[in-house]
């Protein structure tokens, strides 16, 4: 680039875009990059505040602030995610669909650390819609080395940093347990709750069994579901240590292979997750799920159902952000429970 009076500017390119900014009105370029400037844009460009202008002289070891940006903004994005057009270097990333947003967290920290480019995300692991901004991406200078871009593609590999996992419709066997509901002593609260929680999603709810608590016949039970078709159990009650609460030892009891029997998550830290021999998920939901807002559930349900599969590690790092604050107005997601 090369530094030059605005009123000598005539004839010369633009290389980068010129914003007008009247608050309350417009913030938008009003010369965009290459234009050539004439005679009468002198007023304008000395009228927001341009007395000096950087010129494009071609440098072979660099790119201009918008190339820059549409590779950055391809390193980020996948099929189910547009980009906004190009601007003074920025892009922004928009959910093409609705499903599940997964970030590779180290290699966006990786090449944020590596300065004059940022990326910057809504956290991941959570559910997104069609239409939501999903990140945001800018090179800072107006030309940034070639070298530096290429160690950012270097970074990011083949793999999309952000990415969209589309939520599957799935049948769901419910399976509730207690021999206080079994023989009617109480009514039960659960499956109202399951089943409004499910209906946030594309779900079938193939029915709900109430059983004892002899775990042959829960696990009996779950079977029986999976027989029908269901491609995902969820089990409720009976999850304490209490020598009464055998729903876990029902859930082993099928073969399934444990993924955790326990979570760093307040509510929820009773829960349990499995994996039958075939993928099919088996979730063992505590009582806090019955009565409180939002819980484990509501931040395990939406991963199942993108048919993310989670292993120990996945639920071990929710403890940071784990602990619902239990806010008189609950508005979850856009809180730090689960981030």
């Amino acid at each position: 680039m090369k530094l030059i009076k605005t009123t000598e500017a005539v004839g010369h390119v633009l290389c980068h875009d010129m914003t007008q900014i009247i608050p309350g009105i417009v913030k938008d370029a009003v010369f965009r990059k290459g234009h050539v400037v004439r005679e009468e844009d002198i007023p304008v460009l000395l009228s927001i505040g341009k007395e000096h202008l950087y010129i494009w002289e071609k440098d072979d070891t660099k790119y201009h602030e918008n190339e820059a940006a549409e590779i950055l903004c391809e390193i980020c994005k996948n099929e189910y995610i547009d980009a906004t057009e190009v601007k003074e270097g920025k892009v922004e990333l928009i959910a093409a669909a609705d499903g599940l947003l997964k970030i590779d967290e180290d290699k966006v920290n990786a090449i944020n650390a590596l300065g004059e480019m940022i990326i910057a995300t809504r956290h991941g692991n959570f559910p997104v819609k069609k239409g939501d901004k999903l990140a945001g991406t800018r090179i800072v200078p107006l030309v940034i080395e070639k070298e530096k871009m290429a160690k950012a593609q270097e970074i990011a590999g083949s793999t999309p940093l952000l990415k969209i996992l589309p939520l599957r419709h799935k049948k769901v066997g419910i399976v509730t347990t207690g021999n206080e509901v079994y023989h009617g002593r109480i009514t039960d609260a659960f499956g109202p709750v399951i089943r409004e929680k499910l209906g946030e999603y594309d779900t079938e709810v193939l029915g709900q069994t109430i059983m004892n608590d002899d775990p042959q016949n829960i696990a009996n039970a779950i079977q029986e579901y999976i027989d029908k078709g269901a491609e995902m159990v969820v089990c409720t009650g009976g999850m304490s240590v209490d020598p009464d609460d055998t729903t876990p030892t029902a859930i082993k009891s099928t073969g399934a292979d444990l993924v955790c029997y326990g979570a760093p998550v307040l509510p929820g830290a009773m829960f349990l997750l499995a994996y039958t021999k075939s993928g099919i998920p088996i979730l063992g939901l505590p009582g806090c799920v019955m009565y409180a807002k939002r819980t484990i559930f509501d931040l395990v349900l939406p991963r199942v159902l993108a048919d993310e599969r989670l292993t120990a590690k996945d639920v071990s790092t929710l403890g940071i952000g784990g602990l619902c604050l239990n806010c008189n107005t609950c508005t979850f997601p856009n809180c730090g429970f689960g981030k």
